[in-house]
């Protein structure tokens, strides 16, 4: 047995003892959940004041003797470009540098862990922006257990193991869903990991092999599965349905739950706060009070009513002490739902998420998902932010960065890729920029098909 497949084993052991105490929470009467808010909030403040040089000055003066809203809103926002500038100064082990973290994300050695013990992934998020996030030991467990944990509790089969899971999800270690899939493996969750950038046939062949109980996968790969689901080439019948990563739009909601007779739970994981919100066994999508806290507010920063759409939100990760992140924005379209859900938790409710979703571009007869181009560019450390702009054979890119950057690896990364899926001569495209064109609602659209999908459907 390797060194990493016995620090993964024990991952898992730590994780699972974690699941009596988070499963339990899921019931817990919403006084209890705002006391347990408050004091790790409270605990977050003077652990981020006491070893988080960039937090000691903006937390200085914070009365913790306030409560709830009062305690909270004494903190002041900030913006993902705000903590990747000041990482250094705001991350609480000081081994733990911007260029150490983007080595290690460059590289993703074999043994998965930096330090022997954080795990780092990467996102671009709704906006594009590259963001680096490092979890703890303790940290990372508690993210996919707060993720997972009502599938988790779900009763086993009479052998021990738990329900086979496709996640037709990332591919790269980088990206949450796919480290969640490496580190923790097992009998628990039976998870095949079918990366969403392979092949559509190669796709329908993995998925028609493991037979899932349970599809979780980005929404625009899903609806594209059902059409091969409806020409009889996908002949999978799953007993759940979870989406996540991308928008929910009503349309595709309905198609998905026409084709497999199944409601679709929408799962709101962020990397900056993991379980931000997730689905009950009904299919509603609860916020995760515990562990999150979660703002909707307009776009002058104030708080929006139940009901109401927010412009942004800001979200304080209670359980990461390695990179505080509080009241940090979050560019999602985020509406709170007024009542409570017939399942019995008091968690507050949330509607499908609005503004993330990533178009597929379509060639002909090949459809190539935005994670082909997301994975390469992603990647680099000097992108910061980027626009793809889908072209008759290829694709226009305009990138924004920080550093000198190889554009003829890069170039050939993505025709490397588009050529694997089936385009006979891709041209690609990539232009540095000083600025990218946000539109009137001031969000940046990543992904720009030539046509949109909904006109080839």
């Amino acid at each position: 047995m390797t060194e990493f497949e016995t620090r993964r084993r024990q991952h898992v052991r730590d994780a699972l003892a974690l699941l009596p105490g988070l499963s339990s929470a899921l019931e817990s009467p919403r006084e209890v959940i705002a006391a347990k808010r408050d004091e790790r909030l409270r605990a977050l403040i003077r652990h981020a004041v006491e070893h988080s040089r960039g937090h000691r000055g903006r937390l200085a003066g914070i009365d913790l003797r306030a409560s709830g809203t009062e305690l909270v809103s004494q903190i002041p926002m900030m913006t993902k470009a705000d903590l990747m500038t000041n990482f250094d100064e705001i991350v609480t082990d000081p081994r733990l540098t911007l260029a150490n973290v983007e080595r290690h994300l460059d590289g993703q050695p074999e043994t998965g862990y930096l330090l022997d013990r954080y795990t780092v992934i990467a996102s671009g998020g709704s906006s594009g922006h590259r963001g680096c996030f490092v979890y703890s030991w303790d940290e990372f467990a508690t993210m996919w257990v707060g993720i997972f944990r009502y599938l988790l509790r779900e009763p086993r089969q009479p052998s021990g193991r738990g329900p086979v899971v496709a996640s037709v999800t990332a591919g790269h270690p980088s990206h949450g869903t796919a480290a969640f899939g490496r580190i923790f493996a097992g009998p628990h969750l039976d998870v095949r990991r079918l990366p969403v950038t392979m092949p559509l046939p190669e796709l329908v062949d993995g998925l028609n092999e493991c037979e899932p109980e349970i599809l979780f996968g980005y929404p625009s790969a899903l609806h594209q599965l059902t059409h091969e689901a409806e020409r009889g080439r996908l002949r999978i019948q799953p007993r759940r349905i979870i989406v996540t990563a991308e928008a929910l739009l009503p349309e595709t909601r309905a198609v998905i739950e026409q084709t497999w007779g199944v409601s679709v739970g929408s799962l709101y994981g962020t990397s900056e706060a993991g379980p931000t919100g997730i689905p009950c066994d009904l299919g509603q999508t609860h916020m995760s009070e515990d562990l999150v806290i979660l703002e909707p507010v307009d776009a002058a920063g104030r708080p929006v009513p139940d009901g109401s759409t927010s412009a942004t939100v800001y979200l304080t990760n209670l359980y990461n002490r390695t990179l505080p992140m509080l009241r940090l924005e979050v560019t999602d379209e985020v509406t709170v739902l007024p009542g409570r859900c017939p399942c019995g938790s008091a968690h507050r409710m949330i509607a499908d998420i609005a503004g993330r979703l990533d178009d597929y571009f379509h060639y002909g007869a090949v459809s190539v998902h935005p994670h082909v181009f997301r994975h390469a560019l992603g990647s680099r450390a000097p992108i910061v932010e980027y626009q793809v702009r889908q072209v008759p054979a290829g694709a226009d890119i305009d990138v924004r960065c920080v550093a000198p950057l190889d554009l003829v690896s890069l170039t050939d990364e993505i025709v490397r890729a588009l050529r694997s899926l089936g385009l006979g001569d891709p041209l690609v495209t990539i232009r540095p920029v000083d600025g990218l064109d946000r539109g009137v609602g001031g969000k940046l659209k990543r992904f720009i098909p030539l046509v949109p999908a909904s006109c080839l459907s």
